[in-house]
């Protein structure tokens, strides 16, 4: 997989289109540039997203959902480790042993 183009560069590429001269048309700025048409259109639909243009979730909602996921899952594996202690305890406790 390429690397991803740093976010001056495709911020510059946005800009570029969405100030583009009527009738030139994004397969040729996305051929100036040196990516896919493709690209540049997912590039314009994440920039209407993060400026809220479009309805959508944000790189940043993104990277905290991504980090409460973690926490939950986290969070449950700690949860099934006491359920699990406390059984054993319990079993640990009962009379006649």
């Amino acid at each position: 997989m390429p690397k991803p183009y740093p976010r001056e560069f495709r911020d510059d590429v946005v800009r570029v289109a969405r100030n583009r001269e009527p009738g030139q048309q994004l397969k040729q700025i996305a051929a100036d540039f040196g990516i896919s048409e493709s690209c540049l259109a997912n590039w314009m639909k994440a920039a209407d997203v993060e400026d809220g243009i479009k309805p959508g979730t944000t790189v940043a909602e993104n990277a905290e959902l991504r980090e409460a996921r973690k926490r939950i899952r986290l969070l449950e594996q700690e949860n099934e480790v006491l359920r699990r202690a406390a059984a054993y305890l319990s079993q640990a406790n009962l009379p006649g042993k």
